[in-house]
């Protein structure tokens, strides 16, 4: 896919300085529907002149040499084709912590900033901040790493397929320093996974999975759609198909009154209950995010624990 480049007439000048580009390049491509226009103007801006963002603010009269100018264009122009953002960035945040990003990955979102939060907050509740947590499904790390920091005192186990995706986890792990984060190249839905990890048991069983249904993965923004991998969007079939496989390991992965937490998608909440609940997990329950979208879902393993 490539962009359209700019007639002459509205293509950037030589002698640009930051408050004209930045107007400039918020109005192109606000004109041609891109959301959050001025944001992204910004972000790209800062990236082309290695300035923090809100160091714009402080520079709006500097003038822009040419390499500064040549590679705002170039990076203008990536947004053009619908690439994210992130990708042309190379790293986005969550939960208050920079993670590289490459389309090996899935984008973090603040909507997964819940789930995190969740699983954090009920740990912390019922003495269990120095346990075992298992993720399923690393993508760029930022769940087990964000888990892992925020509790030091915790062992993080997390498992993903693609030998891709656990570089840049792995890489992102090391940049912010949690000893106690594990990533295992494993698929659970392979012939040779036995539903166990060793043996082991865990306190909670964290995940946001695939959950967009395959026959709305083509109805999906360009963004996600033509950028993001396929196999961390959507599970091929009806959306359900990582929730149902989650699901039915977390007994047997679970310690006595060890919790469950997955990400949802809209309109999923009912039915995911369900299926918690056929599983043998107890305590079912599904969690709104900040939009008021059921978003996490819940369960516990039978046994002693506390369930607040």
């Amino acid at each position: 896919m490539t962009a359209p480049v700019p007639a002459n007439g509205d293509a950037p000048r030589r002698d640009w300085t930051v408050l004209p580009l930045l107007e400039w390049a918020e109005r192109y491509l606000r004109e041609r529907s891109y959301g959050e226009s001025r944001l992204n103007a910004e972000l790209l801006l800062a990236h082309a002149l290695r300035l923090p963002r809100l160091g714009l603010y402080l520079q709006f009269d500097r003038p822009l040499a040419a390499p500064e100018l040549a590679l705002f264009k170039k990076l203008l122009l990536r947004r053009l084709t619908h690439e994210p953002v992130q990708y042309i960035l190379g790293e986005t945040e969550f939960m208050g912590l920079l993670f590289e990003v490459t389309p090996a990955v899935l984008i973090p979102r603040p909507e997964t900033e819940n789930l995190v939060e969740e699983a954090l907050r009920w740990l912390r509740s019922s003495g269990r901040a120095g346990g075992s947590v298992l993720e399923i499904g690393t993508g760029s790390g930022n769940i087990a790493v964000a888990l892992g920091k925020f509790l030091p005192g915790a062992h993080v186990t997390s498992l993903e397929k693609s030998s891709d995706a656990l570089d840049v986890a792995r890489r992102n792990c090391a940049r912010h320093g949690p000893g106690n984060v594990e990533f295992l190249n494993v698929d659970v839905f392979s012939a040779r996974f036995d539903g166990s990890i060793g043996g082991r048991t865990f306190d909670a069983v964290v995940s946001n999975p695939p959950y967009v249904p395959g026959a709305e993965f083509d109805l999906l923004e360009p963004e996600v759609r033509d950028f993001e991998p396929r196999l961390a969007t959507t599970d091929g079939a009806d959306g359900f198909r990582f929730i149902r496989r989650i699901a039915g390991l977390a007994p047997g992965l679970l310690r006595p009154g060890g919790g469950m937490f997955l990400e949802i998608g809209y309109g999923q909440a009912d039915a995911a209950e369900i299926i918690a609940r056929e599983s043998g997990l107890t305590g079912v329950g599904v969690r709104r995010d900040f939009a008021g979208i059921g978003r996490i879902l819940r369960g516990f393993a039978p046994g002693t624990g506390p369930q607040p």
